[in-house]
Parts: structure tokens; C-alpha cells; sequence
């Protein structure tokens, strides 16, 4: 009898530690993919209050919708600046993402003008490359001014200097291209299922961009002083667009990023030197070789390490797997020859790979495209 009883103390410790050690293995694989959702402005800070209608009421409502469909999904964990009528610093709001170990920091405001200027438009942080988009990086960083003690926290930045936004942007550079990815997403459900005005992905240096480590974007959903927008974003409907789109987004973005896709398209933002610079690309029946510069062709990117063997890539051979940020990205080819690149870019296009794009280095270092092919013309 006492045998018996030691025995099923034995079984029970065994059945108590297996239990234990499942339960520590679910928990390890389920890593919750955290998005922190920012509505801007807030409290004593209305925003822009185009046609009497308030930012910070339309972004928060257009935010919390976000995140009710987003919390449906048992592997998104949503994390919120705020979800009231409350004033946040903008400094609070990137370490409040930065605390949560986000993996994405969507920001959500309104725009406004003095013109007839509408539409919709996503910004990430970035040089400002024209006037336009400093004056919305302006408006935007002004809000610190609001803020107490706003001197210590941000230093000598100063919003209505060139200079001080310039210095803003370096923080972001290993995350620009999953930003402009999901920029790039959200301007397309807004363009493609809502038909608004598209304004297209820009950059611009936004301090609230600036203080997050990850991938950020905000998103400027339309123009309150543009009679037709604003009404509609003040409108139960207009919200829930909005809000729906920025969903969708955001769950195709982390599709992307969860499995093999390098078929992702997205629009990168086209920087004026650039379109200068690419008339001076060589004649590609003529072979240009560059001692220093390798070309290779960027064909998926992906949030988990694939092994880069062809069967995972459609039969490609000679893929390479680099990590920038918490990213990995899958490049097809290794070449100084831009004629063999272009014909290496036509393959992965062929193979399903759509979006595949030329991505230049020099001495091991990821140049612009445009750098190069200007050294290359030389």
C-alpha cells in the first residue's frame, strides 16, 4: 500500500513537471507581434481644428477602432499612447513603444492647409525633400512646445530649422525600408478600396518618428480644412474606412514579414537627386564593370531566418540572406556587371517575384542605387 502511494506521488511530480515545461514551451512559441497605436495630439492640444472639427477626436476614434479589430487576433498584442482625451508628451509616446518592445508604431493624425489640399499621404521619418514636407514635419514637431520642461528632453532642436530635423533622422535609417513598406500598404488600401486622393509615401523628420526603435510610419488620413474630407472623417463612416484600411495594413504587413514573400510591392519614395542622377545610367547594351560596387537583386524580406536554399525560393540559386534591423532580407546574385544584374532582376521578376528590386554595394556597404550608377557612368 505505502508503495502504491509512492508511486502515484512519483506519477503526479512527473505529470506536474511535463505540464510545466509544455506550458513554458507555449509561451515561448507564441511571441505576440506588438503594435503600438498613436492617436496624435490630445488634452489641451487640439490638433488642427479644420471646419470645427477637432484632430485629436478623429484620431483617437479612428485608433481605437484599429485596435479592437487588431485585438481579435490571439498573435497581435496592441499597446495604446493613449485611449482618451489625455495630452502626451511626444517623447512619452516613442518611449512607450520603445518600453513595449514594439514591432510596429502607427501614428494617426489629420492634416490641414490653407489650400484645397486633400487626400491622404504616409509619411516616414526621413530628409524632407521639398518645402511641403517640412512644413508638415513643422506643424507636426511644433507640439513640444506644450510640453514642460521641453528644453531638457529634446536639447537644441529647434522645429522651424532645416537644420534641426536634419539631425533627427539617423536612429530610423535600419528601419526605413519596413517603414516604407507598410507606408506603402496603407496608402494602397486607401487608394485601391476607398478611392481617396493619393498623396503618396514622403518622409519628413518627425520627432514622435524619430524617438521609436522600429519600424514607425504616420499617417496623415486627410484634411479637415477640405470642406468634403473633413466631413467625412468626422463621420462614423469616414472613421471606420479608415480605421478598417489601417487594419487590413497593418495585417498584411505582418503577413509579409511572417512567411517567404518577396512579392510585397511598395512605393519608395523617389527623391528628386535621384531622378536627375538616373538619366546618367549607361547604355545596358554596353558592360560596365565597377571594381568596388557589386549589384544584387533584393528579392523577399522576412521577420524569421529562411534558410537561403533554392527550394525555399522558387529554384533560385546563389541567394544570400543578410539581416539589417530585425529584418532579414534575401538578395539573388552577386555581380559588378549592371547589364548582368538587370537580367538576373527579369529572372526573379519571371520566377514571381514582382517587386524585386537593384540594390547596389561598395566595399560591402549598401549604397543608393543612384550613387552607384553615377560612379558607374563616370
Amino acid at each position: 500500500m505505502k508503495t502504491n502511494r509512492v508511486l502515484l506521488f512519483v506519477l503526479f511530480i512527473t505529470v506536474l513537471t511535463f505540464s510545466s515545461f509544455i506550458k513554458v514551451g507555449k509561451n515561448e512559441a507564441v511571441e505576440k507581434f506588438v503594435v503600438v497605436l498613436d492617436a496624435g495630439h490630445g488634452g489641451h492640444d487640439p490638433g488642427n481644428i479644420g471646419n470645427g472639427y477637432k484632430e485629436k477626436d478623429i484620431a483617437l476614434k479612428i485608433v481605437l477602432d484599429i485596435g479592437r479589430q487588431l485585438e481579435k487576433n490571439p498573435n497581435i498584442k496592441v499597446v495604446y499612447t493613449r485611449d482618451k482625451d489625455v495630452f502626451v508628451d511626444l517623447f512619452e509616446r516613442g518611449q512607450i513603444a520603445n518600453k513595449a518592445k514594439a514591432d510596429l508604431f502607427v501614428s494617426v493624425h489629420c492634416n490641414s492647409h490653407k489650400s484645397q489640399a486633400h487626400g491622404t499621404e504616409t509619411f516616414v521619418l526621413g530628409i524632407h525633400r521639398n518645402q511641403t514636407n517640412f512644413e508638415v514635419a513643422k506643424k507636426e514637431n511644433s507640439v513640444i512646445f506644450l510640453e514642460s520642461d521641453y528644453k531638457n528632453k529634446y536639447g537644441n532642436f529647434d522645429p522651424n530649422l532645416p537644420e534641426s530635423v536634419m539631425s533627427i533622422l539617423i536612429s530610423q535609417e535600419e528601419y526605413l525600408d519596413q517603414s516604407i513598406m507598410l507606408a506603402s500598404l496603407v496608402q494602397k488600401q486607401f487608394t485601391t478600396k476607398l478611392k481617396r486622393n493619393n498623396r503618396g509615401v514622403k518622409q519628413a523628420g518627425l520627432i514622435v518618428l524619430h524617438q521609436t526603435v522600429m519600424p514607425s510610419v504616420l499617417i496623415e488620413v486627410g484634411f479637415l480644412t477640405y470642406k468634403e474630407e473633413g466631413a467625412y472623417l468626422n463621420s462614423q463612416s469616414g472613421q471606420k474606412d479608415m480605421a478598417n484600411s489601417i487594419t487590413s495594413a497593418i495585417l498584411e504587413y505582418k503577413h509579409n514579414l511572417d512567411g517567404n514573400v518577396g512579392n510585397f510591392e511598395f512605393e519608395e519614395p523617389i527623391l528628386e537627386e535621384e531622378i536627375i542622377e538616373a538619366t546618367t545610367i549607361p547604355n545596358e547594351t554596353e558592360e560596365t564593370i565597377v571594381g568596388s560596387i557589386t549589384f544584387k537583386v533584393q528579392i523577399a524580406a522576412t521577420s524569421r531566418a529562411i534558410e537561403p536554399n533554392p527550394y525555399n525560393f522558387k529554384g533560385l540559386k546563389n541567394i544570400t540572406r543578410e539581416k539589417e534591423g530585425g529584418l532579414f532580407k534575401y538578395f539573388y546574385g552577386n555581380t559588378s556587371n549592371y547589364d548582368n544584374v538587370k537580367a538576373l532582376e527579369e529572372e526573379a521578376i519571371n520566377k514571381g517575384y514582382k517587386s524585386s528590386f537593384i540594390v547596389a554595394f561598395k566595399d560591402a556597404k549598401k549604397i543608393s542605387l543612384s550613387e552607384a550608377l553615377k560612379t558607374t557612368a563616370n
